[in-house]
Parts: structure tokens; sequence; C-alpha cells
């Protein structure tokens, strides 16, 4: 398929830039691909279509406070960082974004507010892109609750453009997340409340976790027509043995295996056996979906709706079906359904 088929016009207004007051009471939508019907529900509705036996796979990664703020050295000039992902706890090295880029070099020194927190720049990576190592000396317990006071919860400003608020805290988090590590939050758990989980526990529907650690590359612009040539960033995963024992025996009993959001998909196809079941991993991926795909494990996918062009709209589109996705797109917008990250849902069954 080509870049060009997920190209749609997506109104302005349908940005989600709050989440719902409460969260199980986003809107939902649910398609059936077998019949192509569509159904216009509430987030709580969920459970109507779930059965004792049932498994949710659900991402437990956590969003560490990855914005933060700095000063340069000898001109005062702000200057924002990204942290990205750390590569060396020993000496606090880390790969990150800063912004405007064009104003810190190799041997730049950052300052971090009132802190006693010092970086210095080590290398360029990318036009954004640089390592920075943190002249940090003491416990590493005291380092990261540094970084966690100074940080800022990095709600996507391409797509939100307000500031970020204090709720953005609770709400830009699953109320499962466990592992930190993601930059941005698995926006399909973001619906999820204690009530649903508990209603689906007493329902017998079993919850398990993997975990994928989610990196900005999940947003990053696809900027080649021919799909096949995009290369996704690579994302540090998790599948527990006991979470895979749980999915298998649900495969093997015809359950459904719903995964929560597209990361617990990728997580999943990217750990996937032999005989097609899934099994325990730690590792990386970069593994791209997009249509046409044979999904090996889950047969049922909640997520939220996705901007222009994604990978996420990508992987909904291979397992909705183009055609039915499309649809479902156009209906959500004629129906003004809320988008990205804050925004409403979607179970495609």
């Amino acid at each position: 398929m080509k870049l060009s088929e997920f190209k749609f016009d997506l109104p302005e207004n349908l940005l989600a830039q709050h989440p719902a007051k409460n969260r199980d009471e986003s809107r939902l939508m649910v398609l059936h691909r077998d019949s192509g019907k569509i159904e216009h529900r509430t987030f709580k509705d969920i459970l109507e279509y779930f059965t004792d036996g049932d498994v949710f796979v659900v991402n437990d990664t956590k969003v560490f406070p990855a914005r933060l703020y700095g000063n340069k050295e000898k001109t005062g000039a702000q200057i924002e960082v990204f942290l990205l992902r750390e590569l060396n706890k020993e000496i606090h090295l880390w790969d990150v974004l800063v912004d405007p880029a064009r104003k810190i070099r190799v041997g730049n020194k950052l300052y971090f507010g009132e802190s006693d927190m010092v970086a210095e720049v080590i290398d360029n990576t990318t036009s954004r892109g640089r390592t920075i190592k943190f002249l940090f000396d003491g416990p590493d317990e005291e380092f990261y609750k540094a970084l966690h006071d100074l940080g800022e919860t990095p709600i996507p400003k391409e797509f939100i453009t307000r500031e970020t608020e204090a709720a953005d805290k609770e709400r830009y988090q699953t109320i499962y997340a466990k592992n930190t590590g993601a930059v941005a939050a698995p926006s399909a758990g973001l619906h999820f409340t204690r009530e649903v989980m508990k209603r689906l526990e007493i329902k017998g529907v079993e919850v398990v976790p993997v975990t994928l650690h989610v990196g900005l590359g999940t947003f990053r612009t696809v900027d080649v027509e021919d799909l096949t040539k995009h290369k996704m960033d690579s994302e540090n995963f998790i599948v527990p043995a006991e979470s895979a024992t749980v999915v298998n025996h649900a495969l093997d009993a015809k359950k459904r295996v719903c995964a929560i959001g597209t990361t617990s998909m990728r997580a999943m196809e990217s750990s996937v056996s032999a005989n097609s079941r899934l099994k325990p991993t730690v590792g990386w991926t970069d593994k791209f979906i997009f249509p046409p795909y044979d999904f090996k494990i889950a047969n049922c996918l909640l997520t939220n709706f996705h901007t222009p062009e994604s990978t996420l709209m990508m992987m909904a589109s291979a397992f909705a079906g183009h055609e039915l996705l499309i649809e479902a797109y156009q209906t959500a917008i004629k129906e003004k359904y809320k988008f990205f990250s804050y925004g409403d849902a979607m179970l495609v069954l």
C-alpha cells in the first residue's frame, strides 16, 4: 500500500486537547469486521463484548516526565531537552532531542532551574538529536528524583497545542502503569478505570501485561510513498512468561484475545513462536505493521482514532481492513469523535 491511501482531512477541532472528564466516559466506536457493522457506544460498555475466559493484553509501560527546560551557559538561552532514552546508567548518558537545535553544539553545558543539575553535550546524533551527559554526583535515587522533579509530562505538543497542566501528570498515564520507560502514553489504555477493571475481573476476563516502552518514533512522520521503505525506531519490549501462558490458553480455547492498543499488538506480533503462539521475550522491536498483514496472536483490537498517514493508523487498517477503517474514520469525523491521545476509542472485533 501507498502512503497517500492513509491521507484524510482531519478537522483541527477534533484533535482532543483534553481528556474526557471521566476516563470511562469517552465514546467507543465498535467495528465488526465480519459484517461491517458500526456501533456507537460509551467506553464503559466495552464489557458487553467480552465473556469468561477472554483476555485483555495491556501495555504496563509508565511515562516519565521527559520534557526538561534548561539554560545554555554564558548566553542563558532557554533550551527544551526531551529525554528519549538512557544510554549508560553509570555515567548518566542520555539520548535526547533539543530545541532550538541550532544553538546547541558539542561541548555546550546546560543548567536546569535552581537545581544543581548540569548536563554537557557529548555528541550530535541527528539534526535535533544530541547525546548528553548529566554531571551529577550522588546516588541513583537522587538523580532520578531530581529528573522527575525537573521534568514535565511529555504530552505530544505537535497535536496537543495547549500548555501542560497539572492534571496531565495523572491523566497522561494508564491506571496500571508500572514499568517506567515511555515518552508517550499507550493511549488506548487511558480509558480504563479501576471500576471497569474490577467489572472485567468479576466477568472472568483476564487482564495480563506486556511492556513496550513507547518512543517518539511512534509519532515520526512517514515520508516515503512506498511503505516498505519506512523504518520504525526500535523500542524496548517485554513479554512475561505468565502473560504468554494465559494468552496461549485463551487461543487454544478459541477465546477472544484483545490487544489494548497498537503498542501491545506490536509487542505480541514481535514475539510469535513457530506454531503461532505467544512466546516470552525481552528485547527490541522495530516491527512496522501495515496492510496486508496476517495477525498471529490477537483477534481483537482496542485503539484510539489516529492522525492521517500515521503508522498507528496503518496498523489499525491492517487489522480492521482498509476499506472498513476508512469508512469508520469518515463516520467518526461526521459524528465528531475526538482523535489522538486524549481522544475517543475504537474496538475492532
